[in-house]
């Protein structure tokens, strides 16, 4: 499609919205920027060199009002839940496995499904956004949110089947038994988890994310008191620690819908309850399911690291070293999952306002800056590699196996600095599909095969699993890399169109606020 600069930076509004004859729910900075960059970026008789210069600064100013404030969400989720782990261990080291187990086994499979799933409102919002169909966000929202609910069903009947199937995988009955009674408490978190990724993913495609940084801040405070009177003023022991935690969630979502239904700035994207919700929600699961799996494979990618490192001839070492890594890697890869979610707002938002040279232009800037950090971080990891594990035990033995790992978790660092960001990349343009089929490809037919050759067959144990699935890993992010530099944005502007146009629906009102 060959249209001129001006065609292209204009804002595609649509008539039959309501909210056609209003500019953008942005503040009046970020709308400000987000105007400048286009007539910057579209003017070719400033130089180069300026040009380019300037809508740096602009997209950098943007991006830190969206990246920030996810990083710190993602961030304070992670806490909450490895504070909850805290409390259970200092009740035992029974409770402290059951509550690892807890987490890591059961808990995070729940939180990857219903955070992929929740991907498709992000797709689907950010571009309805951009392109002014503002009243659809609140018809994804729902939709997303019936859909969500009704896969937390057979969830929970996994929890509550979680003490035969953790036996059944090999755990002893004591652990499992423990570990059972953590994740019944969990059950209510399933549901939170329904409600708030996609509440989560509404607000972000209009650019929204401080209030829920706000939000998760004073929910983590509540958090820690409840945790503290429900363990040890009250006895109520491992369900006491994850009911805790579950009702945490709930705060959040809570507060998060009250701040949508009660604030003026969302009167045109959510308009009351509505049963076109209910419509199409068939091809809305497809959809949906296509976002869980990419995000599934890789999030089950790196704990078949961990199981794949049980099997070996010093399964203790190979953990406590392995644990220590993944959780440093943990903490560099929350920063990388905000800027995983800024990518993915900033590109749909301007491919659903028809803005390519802008989606580009911010693919760029977020994939360079995220790449920058990772790599500060792994220089910084590289430097500390013979102190770093002396943070989580004095064991010298786990200290040197943690000192000899670090090279592959700086790799890993500066892979994770790439990867999830054209992986919101790809959120934002909606080709969900088409990374799901790649991270099979590269995860499961290159990086583990090779992972468990190297480290079984030539016997070099972690290091030799680690690197086979660095390599899976490395392939996946050059594929990204390829496919994102031959994008033709003036094509993906149309593909949104296309998809906006499908999905857009009259609404039926139900209910109104």
């Amino acid at each position: 499609m060959e249209t001129s600069g001006e065609e292209l930076n204009q804002p595609i509004l649509h008539s039959k919205s309501p909210a056609a004859s209003i500019s953008r729910q942005q503040s009046a900075a970020e709308q400000e920027w987000s105007k400048e960059l286009e007539q910057i970026l579209s003017d070719m008789q400033m130089p180069a060199f300026k040009r380019y210069r300037v809508a740096t600064w602009i997209e950098l100013k943007l991006l830190f009002y969206l990246a920030a404030p996810a990083v710190i969400v993602y961030m304070i989720n992670y806490v909450m839940s490895m504070s909850t782990q805290i409390f259970s261990g200092h009740l035992g080291n029974l409770e402290l496995a059951a509550a690892s187990l807890g987490n890591t086994g059961i808990q995070i499979f729940a939180y990857g499904l219903m955070l992929g799933m929740g991907s498709a409102v992000e797709t689907l919002c950010g571009q309805s956004y951009g392109a002014g169909k503002y009243e659809m966000l609140g018809i994804y929202l729902q939709r997303s949110t019936i859909l969500l609910m009704a896969t937390g069903i057979p969830l929970a009947v996994i929890y509550i089947l979680s003490k035969p199937l953790l036996i059944f995988l090999g755990e002893s009955p004591e652990i499992a038994s423990a570990a059972a009674m953590f994740v019944y408490g969990l059950i209510p978190q399933i549901f939170a988890y329904a409600a708030n990724f996609p509440i989560q993913k509404f607000l972000q495609a209009q650019s929204i994310v401080a209030p829920s940084a706000y939000i998760s801040t004073v929910t983590l405070g509540v958090h820690l008191l409840l945790s503290w009177l429900a363990v040890y003023k009250l006895g109520m022991g491992l369900l006491g620690a994850s009911l805790i935690l579950s009702l945490s969630w709930w705060i959040i979502v809570g507060a998060q819908f009250l701040y949508i239904v009660m604030n003026e700035k969302f009167k045109y994207t959510w308009t009351g309850f509505s049963v076109q919700a209910f419509h199409g929600l068939p091809a809305f699961l497809k959809l949906s399911v296509a976002s869980a799996v990419m995000l599934c494979l890789e999030t089950w990618y790196f704990q078949i690291l961990v199981l794949l490192s049980g099997l070996l001839k010093n399964p203790e070492l190979a953990l406590d070293s392995l644990s220590i890594c993944t959780t440093v890697s943990g903490w560099v890869f929350m920063i990388s999952v905000g800027f995983n979610a800024a990518a993915s707002v900033r590109v749909s938002n301007e491919l659903g306002a028809g803005n390519p040279k802008a989606a580009a232009f911010s693919v760029l800037i977020v994939t360079s800056l995220s790449f920058i950090i990772s790599v500060v971080a792994a220089i910084i990891v590289l430097l500390l590699r013979h102190v770093i594990s002396y943070a989580f035990t004095d064991g010298e033995r786990v200290a040197n196996a943690v000192s000899d790992l670090c090279p592959l978790l700086a790799i890993t660092l500066i892979l994770n600095g790439v990867q999830p960001v054209l992986s919101g990349v790809a959120v934002g343009c909606g080709w969900q599909a088409f990374v799901a089929y790649v991270n099979v490809g590269c995860y499961y037919v290159v990086g583990v095969p090779v992972g468990v050759l190297l480290g079984f067959k030539f016997d070099l144990g972690a290091k030799g699993i680690w690197s086979g699935m660095i390599g899976g890993t490395t392939v996946q992010t050059l594929i990204l890399i390829w496919v994102t530099y031959r994008t033709n944005w003036n094509k993906e502007v149309e593909e949104a169109m296309k998809r906006l146009e499908t999905w857009d629906e009259k609404k039926e009102p139900l209910l109104k606020d």
